[in-house]
């Protein structure tokens, strides 16, 4: 009881490098798609402005778009990644698409915290290391990465290994697929006896 968000242990797979600083929420899901009554779907919006041309068809050149990155699972990109308003709907749309983990020298702290309400796990890691990885992809398109929540470590094929730190009981909370509603829901039977004690059960 309790599983809320889909659980984080591990994932293997390319990295779409989005060499952009201060990415904000409204150019991860614009705000013309936030009327939607649903939960799911977002997918198909996001970076829309980047990712779409005026009418409608792809663009090429941006990154989600090419062959080599439309399944990537990690998202490489720059410092405070997840800027402007606290809108949930952005980790609802890299979720949908496919992004499990997202490697940055910083985020900003609500889309952080979004991040981990929704099993996306957000990695830390110094600019220097980031350029290095930055360099990595673009010089071997299809470079892949390893992010192990367990472990703490990010690691490629070729023996690079970094580690990161994650408040431990967020990595608990990933590990194990909980939101704050699937925490709540552990103690669902001491709630109850807590609503009778004082009449509050309906």
């Amino acid at each position: 009881m309790g599983v809320q968000v889909k659980p984080f242990s591990r994932v293997t797979g390319p990295v779409a490098p989005l060499d952009r600083v201060d990415v904000d929420t409204d150019q991860i899901i614009p705000k013309q798609f936030l009327k939607r009554i649903e939960k799911t779907g977002y997918g198909d919006f996001l970076f829309y402005d980047w990712r779409f041309q005026t009418n409608g068809s792809p663009k090429p050149s941006f990154v989600l778009n090419r062959k080599e990155y439309r399944s990537a699972a990690i998202l490489l990109t720059g410092r405070n990644f997840g800027c402007g308003s606290s809108r949930e709907h952005a980790a609802w749309a890299l979720c949908q698409f496919g992004i499990r983990a997202i490697i940055a020298p910083s985020f900003a702290d609500i889309f952080q915290s979004n991040c981990f309400q929704n099993g996306l796990l957000p990695v830390t890691l110094p600019n220097k290391v980031l350029r290095f990885l930055m360099d990595q992809v673009n010089s071997a398109p299809g470079y892949r990465l390893t992010v192990d929540l367990k472990e703490c470590l990010v690691s490629d094929e070729a023996g690079f290994e970094a580690s990161f730190e994650i408040d431990s009981f967020r990595r608990k909370c990933l590990l194990e697929g909980l939101d704050d509603i699937g925490l709540a829901l552990r103690h669902l039977d001491e709630i109850r006896v807590f609503e009778e004690a004082r009449g509050l059960a309906g």
